[in-house]
């Protein structure tokens, strides 16, 4: 059966979206159409670009995700890293994770929008400097830019883009004015809405949303102090657009990954690790399966 799957943020615990592929490629799914915010949406990309889920978790299990920080030397130095956030938005370029993606893609023949079917891959970024949700490629003409000719890579690097970890990428408007795009999660962390309503009031085919979450939904850590409640506020605020089309959708059309003792930023996970990851998606999907109506 075909279908149109939508992936949340969630950083290195993305991991645990290829264990849900498989599980769905086992049972005969495929997909049409994919999209995705940060972590999200490179499942997604490589997923619209032909990569299996046994493709991608080799991909991936072979990934030093450390070379992913473009680090200058200086970075050990605490006060370096202080003028580097300060000045330049971002610890880390971000220029490595744009040329692994690149690569990737290349080695299944995709570089640009225009070599994907139409309307098959869906990103969120974030524009900081107009305060608005950005949809790629579909808003790309906003910026002057051909949507056809613009590349993947550059678009999962900008919807990847955490804020003061990497740094922001600039996109100009028709009238010269500058942008600073960034990770899409801050506006939108799971955009299942997006295939949601299609012309007629209706899906154009099932879907289905995979979410990770720092635990078991419902759960909720309170706030004992400044900082927690600034995390606390940071969290609603990337969440809330998303929460009403959750909460309605939750029972039929939403995969949960509950992930204990990762983070986003934890870029120094073990092969062990990837693998409990993985494992934990194909679990939380069989589980899903056992009461899923297509």
């Amino acid at each position: 059966m075909w279908i149109d799957i939508v992936f949340s943020g969630g950083g290195i615990k993305g991991f645990a979206f290829v264990g849900a592929l498989a599980r769905l490629e086992k049972s005969g799914y495929r997909f049409k159409r994919a999209a995705g915010t940060s972590a999200g949406s490179i499942v997604a990309a490589l997923l619209m670009a032909g990569y299996t889920a046994s493709e991608m978790k080799k991909l991936m299990d072979g990934m030093d995700t450390r070379q992913l920080l473009d680090a200058p030397a200086r970075i050990r130095f605490p006060f370096y890293k202080w003028l580097r956030v300060y000045f330049r938005m971002g610890l880390y370029r971000g220029e490595k994770l744009e040329h692994w993606l690149e690569k990737a893609l290349a080695d299944k023949g995709i570089s640009v929008f225009s070599d994907l079917p139409p309307g098959s891959l869906k990103m969120i970024v974030s524009d900081v400097s107009k305060g608005k949700m950005v949809v790629i490629p579909d808003d790309l003409p906003d910026y002057g830019i051909n949507p056809d000719s613009f590349s993947v890579a550059r678009a999962v690097r900008m919807s990847a883009g955490l804020p003061f970890f990497f740094e922001p990428v600039s996109l100009f408007d028709g009238n010269g004015e500058r942008s600073l795009i960034v990770d899409g999660g801050i506006l939108s962390n799971f955009p299942i809405w997006i295939f949601d309503m299609e012309e007629g009031g209706l899906p154009a085919r099932p879907y289905l949303g995979i979410q990770t979450t720092q635990g078991d939904k419902g759960e909720h850590a309170g706030i004992q102090n400044a900082f927690e409640l600034f995390r606390g506020i940071f969290t609603a605020m990337h969440e809330a657009h998303d929460e009403r089309t959750i909460q309605r959708i939750k029972d039929s059309n939403l995969i949960v990954i509950p992930i204990k003792n990762v983070t986003t930023k934890d870029f120094q996970i073990s092969v062990e690790e990837r693998s409990r990851l993985y494992q934990l998606g194909v679990e939380r999907t069989d589980r899903f399966l056992q009461k899923w109506s297509y």
